[in-house]
């Protein structure tokens, strides 16, 4: 329950930030130039699912004067070779990755270290294969290998076609919760939204076939309420996910099955790049995929040279 002087941030547009109060107003706000979370370099103070406190000024302006105690979040970050970072959500119940084999290609780098930051986190998380009528043979079995590796580790995933409307069982997933709705542009994260609520709620976009990429189409984030209950988080594409704050010695931990593995690993500290007695490298290939282990990897070189792809 909001308190009167208290809101919901629902939109961010860079300049302002769209709060919904408790009578179901939604006010512009602008943000207190000195308002930062501690311990929180971010490019964005205040998210998309804060819960935050206003204060109408006497020329009419309303301005954000505190954030309330956040119970999770979902952080990249922001820039290639940048230490700052970039709040996606603020207090979701889930994420949901939406990718693609194809038109555009959606890395397993990227899909895993989104995984990974969910991991750190504690935000449970999805991943949704869109635009499988598209798929040749070959993609087909790609994506029912990708869709068998993730599953085993615990991630749900479902193959859809938003374009054709075959959402339902992706709706269903999403009524009483907040979802965090993410990826690559181009993947049809608009195009899903308006299929889920049988509507045009975002402008969708083109391919650019030169690249294979998407093309930007959502410019800021905005939290769209489903009538059935719960909340959809639509955020802008984003071409990589740099992973922040982040010790060498705790990224395997955000893999499942490396962690499972590392616990027989003879050194407490080990990370898993050639330690004597390290018990991750022999399984890799076998229940440690290839693909899993060179997402680690990059995450680990993230932290040494403060890139990320």
């Amino acid at each position: 329950m909001l308190c009167m002087n208290e809101g919901l941030a629902i939109k961010s547009t860079g300049s302002t930030i769209g709060v919904l109060r408790s009578d179901g107003t939604v006010v512009d706000c602008h943000i207190k130039g000195n308002l930062r979370i501690a311990g929180i370099r971010s490019t964005n103070p205040v998210a998309v699912g804060d819960r935050v406190t206003i204060e109408q000024q006497a020329d009419g302006t309303t301005w954000i004067t505190s954030i309330l105690p956040r119970r999770n979040y979902i952080i990249r970050r922001s820039t290639n070779l940048s230490k700052q970072s970039h709040i996606l959500a603020a207090n979701i119940d889930q994420v949901a990755l939406l990718v693609t084999i194809n038109h555009p290609v959606t890395s397993t780098t990227f899909i895993d270290r989104l995984l990974a930051t969910a991991e750190a986190y504690s935000v449970p998380a999805m991943l949704i294969f869109n635009k499988e009528d598209l798929l040749d043979a070959t993609e087909e079995n790609q994506l029912y290998e990708l869709m068998r590796l993730y599953r085993s580790l615990g991630y749900p995933s479902f193959a859809i076609s938003a374009l054709n409307g075959c959402v339902e069982e992706i709706k269903h997933e999403f009524i009483g919760k907040i979802t965090l709705l993410s990826g690559n542009s181009g993947v049809g994260k608009s195009t899903l939204l308006n299929a889920i609520f049988g509507k045009d709620m975002t402008r969708t976009g083109d391919i650019s076939h030169a690249h294979n990429k998407g093309m930007h189409t959502t410019t800021f984030s905005e939290m769209y309420p489903l009538p059935e209950g719960g909340w959809v988080i639509d955020t802008p594409g984003i071409k990589g996910f740099g992973t922040i704050d982040m010790q060498r010695e705790e990224v395997g931990h955000y893999f499942k099955e490396i962690f499972a593995v590392s616990r027989n690993c003879r050194f407490s500290n080990c990370i898993h790049c050639g330690e004597n007695g390290c018990a991750v490298l022999p399984e890799v290939g076998k229940s440690i995929a290839y693909s899993r282990y060179e997402s680690y990897m990059s995450i680990l070189n993230d932290i040494t040279e403060t890139k990320y792809r």
